[in-house]
């Protein structure tokens, strides 16, 4: 059989994760965008892409600011002790980001300064006063009909993401005139009707923009805490604006002219759908105001619901990675969230759904297939792996796992990549409890059955390491087989029949221990 026709490869692919505020300790909803794009990077880096993949901490605003003061510290011992956890959080789960960006870091400050003041010079910015209704847990202001009712009725409106009640802000502030680009941005979106996946949040964004755009406010001076306003020293930018440039910032916006103009045209941005208004609305507006083409792509989940609501410190529902890993393991954990939660809407997370994805997918299909192909080898073949079987049936299996797979990941839909993945494995334990190669004499059947199943597994260890990266190395070690599935390039990888047989396999121990609920 004739392997897939080859990828072109080096392409760059440009991913980032929104950077999460120091304010609080990385859960499992910032875990969630996380190892999508983690999984995204892996998956580009198959194909051959040259591959960026961004994430970091946003550290300014006035919500850091409380939370250092009631902390006792200061705001910059805040952001260090916090941005530190999501680097070990990131550690344990195994994201393989390029760059870890800071808003505090001095190469941010200076590309901040420079596009916004680039804004400035166009004649976008414009002073004047703002007078609103402010949440400072979302660091965003709301109009008094976004706002849930106050059971106290002497106090202002709820804020509808946090439940808390809102600010009454008013300053002199420096605006950017957002009123100026409604039709440049439907001009865009209508140029590119696949800037915003999926559809619903495309006609979201374009909602927001029909309705007419106001001019928003872009500084503080009520604060110290943010990157200072070089045309105004008393001032400094509002964190939201501080914190979108940072995606611009990472590959060179102000410092290498070359490495942005190189990158800039293939940044791919996940975020959640709280973000829309600021990542498909002001962003692209801002860019285009700088002179500078807007995002490639802006792919956007929905909540991760814990009893059916998002996470928040307000809610006392917030579930820290390490607390999952330590039953479930780091691939138990990513799997879990990346094929039982459809990137695009609200997904709702259940210890007992946990448990069930696990034992389904994990220990009963992947690992035990692993273990059945491991064990017969050993009996029949002397623990030699034969060679798979040019016209065997599983290989048109695995062109189709391979080619349905392929467009789930290049749509952000890693949950039907999975599944088309895990129809490989499937087919393969069917076939073995239809041949039964366990109750036959060695000889050629054995070995063409057996064959058959090592070279799936083969080609799932390619497909699904980037979900669980560490339990696809291991069965590619455990069959016989040198490097890593890391090494190898998709489309050529997942063509039938390259497992070259005449390789040890091991046994080993369960790959994916049962799990029983308690």
């Amino acid at each position: 059989m004739s392997a897939p026709a080859e990828a072109t490869g080096n392409e760059k692919f440009y991913v980032t994760t929104p950077i999460y505020y120091v304010n609080d300790a990385p859960h499992i909803g910032h875990a969630y965008t996380t190892v999508n794009a983690d999984a995204l990077a892996r998956w580009h880096r198959l194909l051959g892409d040259d591959v960026m993949f961004l994430t970091g901490t946003d550290e300014h605003g006035l919500k850091m600011q409380r939370a250092a003061d009631a902390n006792g510290i200061t705001p910059q011992e805040q952001a260090d002790r916090t941005s530190d956890r999501y680097r070990e959080a990131w550690k344990l789960l195994g994201i393989s980001y390029d760059d870890f960006i800071r808003t505090t870091e001095p190469r941010h400050i200076d590309a901040v300064q420079k596009l916004l003041s680039k804004v400035k010079d166009n004649g976008y910015i414009t002073k004047g006063t703002y007078d609103g209704l402010y949440c400072v847990s979302c660091e965003a202001y709301y109009v008094e009909a976004d706002l849930l009712p106050n059971p106290d009725p002497n106090g202002l409106g709820l804020c509808p993401i946090h439940h808390r009640p809102v600010e009454l802000f008013k300053e002199e502030n420096w605006f950017f005139e957002l009123s100026k680009f409604t039709q440049p941005l439907l001009d865009w979106y209508a140029a590119h009707p696949d800037v915003v996946l999926p559809e619903s949040k495309r006609n979201e964004a374009l909602g927001i923009i029909k309705q007419g755009l106001e001019d928003v406010s872009i500084s503080r001076s009520s604060i110290s805490w943010g990157v200072p306003i070089p045309w105004d020293r008393d001032q400094v930018f509002y964190v939201w604006y501080d914190a979108l440039i940072n995606y611009a910032t990472a590959v060179g916006y102000g410092t290498d002219e070359e490495k942005f103009n190189a990158w800039w045209p293939h940044v791919h941005h996940l975020l959640g759908k709280d973000i829309l208004r600021f990542h498909c609305v002001y962003w692209p507006a801002m860019l285009l105001a700088a002179g500078e083409t807007p995002p490639h792509r802006l792919s956007v989940h929905g909540f991760l619901l814990v009893g059916g609501e998002k996470m928040s410190k307000t809610a006392l529902n917030q579930i820290a990675p390490a607390d999952l890993v330590e039953d479930f393991g780091v691939d138990g954990f990513r799997y879990h969230f990346l094929r039982d939660n459809s990137f695009g809407p609200d997904g709702d997370f259940s210890y007992e759904g946990m448990i069930s994805r696990y034992n389904a997918d994990l220990a009963n299909n992947y690992g035990n297939l692993l273990a059945r192909v491991s064990t017969v080898v050993g009996k029949k073949c002397d623990g030699i792996g034969p060679a798979p079987r040019p016209d065997s049936p599983l290989a048109q299996v695995a062109r189709d796992s391979y080619a349905n797979a392929a467009k789930a990941w290049e749509a952000v839909q890693p949950s039907i990549a999975l599944e088309h993945t895990w129809r490989l494995i499937r087919e393969t334990n069917a076939l073995l409890e239809s041949t039964e190669p366990w109750k036959l004499e060695p000889g050629e059947e054995v070995s063409a059955v057996l064959g058959d199943a090592l070279e799936a597994l083969r080609i799932v260890s390619v497909l699904a390491y980037p979900a669980i990266p560490t339990a696809a190395e291991e069965v590619w070690r455990r069959i016989g087989l040198s490097g890593s599935p890391a090494d190898v390039r998709l489309p050529a990888a997942a063509g039938w029949g390259q497992y070259p047989g005449g390789l040890p396999v091991e046994k080993g121990t369960p790959l994916f221990p049962r799990i029983k609920a308690s």
